[in-house]
């Protein structure tokens, strides 16, 4: 199937198939969205669905089965609510996280990565090295430039008054 005849097989019935899904599922929106996914996984098949016989037929069932899975994930996300109760809230963040954060976030993203995976994932420099794909060296001197400037803006005097305010 090219693309011309993918684009007419959508103009030609992703408005019917849409309406068949909310006919089955009761809400419009997901309907839409598992329509939408199965012509998505359609156009990544789209070879094989020029020997398909009746390909509106294909993407009708991939919509319904992805709905029905969908159902399913949030029937059981239900169930295990009621047997285990809302999760634990989250706590806001103290101001302490808030300034830490917009220090963070003031630092090269080079600085900001090898900081965060090796304070608040606790990765040791081999660990960020094989998972950045960096060598040791540049890990190390990244840690130490990125150590310094998060200690500079710290200390601006910005943010030592929003620490003592």
């Amino acid at each position: 199937m090219d693309e011309a005849q993918f684009d007419a097989l959508y103009s030609s019935s992703a408005r019917r198939l849409i309406g068949v899904i909310y006919a089955l599922t009761g809400d419009l929106g997901e309907a839409q969205d598992v329509v939408n996914e199965a012509f998505l996984r359609a156009w990544d098949r789209r070879t094989a669905l020029a020997d398909v016989q009746h390909p509106e037929a294909w993407v009708r069932t991939v919509a319904w089965r992805l709905a029905v899975s969908r159902w399913r994930r949030t029937r059981n996300a239900v169930a295990a609510w009621r047997r285990l109760g809302p999760p634990n809230p989250v706590p806001e963040p103290g101001l302490d996280h808030l300034v830490l954060a917009g220090a963070l976030a003031r630092l090269k993203p080079t600085h900001r990565r090898v900081l965060v995976l090796h304070y608040l994932c606790d990765l040791s420099v081999e660990a960020i090295a094989a998972q950045t794909g960096l060598p040791v060296g540049t890990v190390k001197v990244q840690l130490h430039r990125g150590r310094a400037a998060l200690a500079e803006r710290l200390s601006e005097p910005d943010l030592q008054g929003e620490l003592h305010a």
